[in-house]
C-alpha cells in the first residue's frame, strides 16, 4: 500500500512542532518491520510532480492553510483520507456557532465569494475517512466545534526523540556559562507564544529566562522588548537534533509555555523527558495522569499564578526519573504502529470501491 503525506506548500519553508511531527511520522511508519500481508511505502507527495491518483491512501497534516482543497480533490478520486488536523482545544459549541454566524456574515456580505477558515475546516474533517487527534481534548474540540461522529476518531498523541530522555546538563551550562537556576523557554518568538508575559510576570524573581526558538522578521521589535529586560536571554532557533537543545532541557530548572493555546507541544514532551518540571498554558490538548507533581497548567494571561508555581516548582524539584516516566510511553515508532494499524483498515473499507490502477501491492 503507497500512502502520500501531504499539508501545506511552504510546510518545511521553517522548523516547528508539525514539520517534526511530519518527518517523525514518515521516518516511523518507514522502519516498521516489512510484511507481505501488510506492505507499506510512506512518503511525501510532491505536489508539483506527483498525482494522488497514484496512492492508495492519503494522510493529509493541519485542517487550514487551504488544505480543504487536498482533501477535496483525494475524496473525488475515490482515496481515503486520514486527516490530523491540530486544531485547538479551545473549540466547542459555542465558538462554533460564533464561527458559523461569522461565517454566513461574510458570504453575504460578499455574495459568496469568501469562505471563512473555520468552514473550510468543517469541510475538510466532513469529508476525511478518519480523524487523528492528538489528545483527548482535540477530539472534544472536534466533536462539540465541528460536528465530527467520535467513531471517525482516533486518538494518537506525538512521540519523543529517544535523545531527550538521555540529555545532560553540562554541554549547555558549559557553551552559555549559566550555572545556577533558570527557566527556559522554546518556543517562536512571538505575542501568541507570550515569553514578555512570561518574562514580566518573572522580573525580580531572580530566576533568568533563557529563550530558544525562531524570530521573525516581523517580530523583531518584539523581540527587542524582551532582550531589554535585565534577566532575559536569547539563543536564537536551535535544530531539533542540535545536542545544545536537548541539554538546555536537562540544565533548565523550569520549561515554561504560556502561549494562548496549544494543541499537544513537543517542547512540553520533551522537557518531561529530559527530567524537567513544566509550566504551560491551560489551553492545551495535553493530558498526563497523576502528573501534577510536574506539569501545571495555568491561564496564558495570569502573569502571577505562572510566577508562583514556577517558584514552587523551582523549589521542590521533582525526581528526574518520576518526571521521565509521564513520558516515558510517547515513543515515535508506537504512534507509527498504531497509526499504520488505521491505514490498512481504512484501505481495506475503500479498497472494494478503488479501481483496479489504483490497489498497489507495495
Amino acid at each position: 500500500m503507497r500512502v502520500g503525506i501531504l499539508s501545506y506548500p511552504m510546510l518545511f519553508q521553517r522548523d516547528g512542532g508539525l514539520q517534526i511531527q511530519v518527518r517523525e511520522t514518515v521516518a516511523a511508519l518507514n522502519r516498521l518491520a516489512p510484511s507481505a500481508a501488510r506492505p507499506l511505502q510512506v512518503r511525501l507527495v510532491d505536489a508539483n510532480h506527483d498525482r494522488l491518483a497514484d496512492y492508495d491512501l492519503i494522510h493529509v497534516f493541519s485542517a487550514i492553510n487551504g488544505n480543504f482543497r487536498i482533501v477535496e480533490m483525494a475524496s473525488e478520486l475515490g482515496l481515503p483520507v486520514v486527516l490530523s488536523p491540530l486544531l485547538s482545544p479551545g473549540w466547542n459549541r459555542a465558538t462554533a456557532r460564533r464561527a458559523e454566524l461569522a461565517d454566513r456574515l461574510a458570504g453575504r456580505l460578499t455574495d459568496w465569494m469568501v469562505q471563512t477558515s473555520y468552514a473550510q475546516t468543517k469541510r475538510a474533517l466532513q469529508l476525511a475517512s478518519l480523524v487523528i487527534a492528538l489528545g483527548e481534548a482535540e477530539r472534544d474540540a472536534i466533536t462539540q466545534g465541528f460536528g465530527v461522529v467520535a467513531e471517525k476518531i482516533r486518538v494518537f498523541p506525538n512521540g519523543v526523540n529517544p535523545h531527550f530522555f538521555t540529555a545532560n546538563g553540562d554541554l549547555f551550562r558549559r557553551e552559555t556559562g549559566i550555572a545556577g537556576p533558570f527557566v527556559l523557554m522554546v518556543a517562536s518568538i512571538s505575542p501568541y507564544k507570550n515569553q514578555l508575559g512570561l518574562a514580566l510576570a518573572l522580573a525580580g524573581s531572580a530566576l533568568p529566562v533563557v529563550l530558544i526558538g525562531a524570530a521573525p522578521r516581523h517580530e523583531l521589535p518584539y523581540l527587542q522588548q524582551l532582550l531589554a529586560l535585565p534577566h532575559v536571554s536569547w539563543l536564537g532557533s536551535l535544530e531539533h537534533a542540535d545536542p545544545l537543545l536537548a541539554s538546555a532541557y536537562h540544565a533548565a530548572a523550569v520549561v515554561a509555555l504560556p502561549s494562548q493555546g496549544e494543541v499537544l507541544p513537543l517542547s512540553v514532551l520533551e522537557a518531561l523527558a529530559a527530567g524537567t518540571p513544566v509550566v504551560m498554558t491551560a489551553q492545551s490538548a495535553l493530558e498526563l495522569p497523576d502528573s501534577t507533581f510536574a506539569l501545571r497548567k495555568v491561564r496564558w494571561d495570569d502573569g502571577a499564578a505562572q510566577r508562583l508555581v514556577i517558584e514552587q516548582l523551582v523549589a521542590e524539584q521533582p525526581e528526574r526519573v518520576r518526571v521521565q516516566a509521564l513520558v516515558s510511553q510517547f515513543s515515535w515508532d508506537r504512534v507509527a504502529a498504531q497509526i499504520a494499524d488505521c491505514y490498512h483498515g481504512h484501505a481495506q473499507l475503500h479498497g472494494a470501491s478503488l479501481p483496479a490502477g489504483r490497489r498497489h501491492a507495495v
